[in-house]
């Protein structure tokens, strides 16, 4: 779980990144999910960006997608999911001292 300080500073992380992954009118499935997971060992911290046609709102979607790859859910901001999760083999997010 994440601290309030942690997910405004992984908030701050991610302001200047661009979505890498749609969710369009397939949805999420499991093809989707192992993309997702493999983002996340590479790079940590990503933004996900759900269509006007997809079939889950964006919050739904976001909470799905974290439970299913063991991320966490940063922040839902209109129709983008930024998930984190700490990669196993390269961590390349420096936390702030507190």
């Amino acid at each position: 779980m994440l601290t309030g300080k942690q997910k405004r500073f992984l908030r701050k992380e991610a302001h200047h990144l661009k979505p890498i992954f749609q969710i369009g009118k397939s949805g999420i499935h499991d093809v989707f999910i192992k993309e997702i997971q493999d983002a996340l060992e590479a790079r940590e911290l990503i933004k996900i960006n759900v269509l006007r046609n997809a079939i889950e709102e964006p919050e739904m979607a976001g909470q799905i997608l974290a439970e299913k790859t063991g991320a966490e859910l940063v922040q839902v901001l209109g129709s983008t999911i930024t998930l984190y999760k700490r990669s196993e083999k390269h961590p390349r997010i420096e936390w702030p001292r507190e």
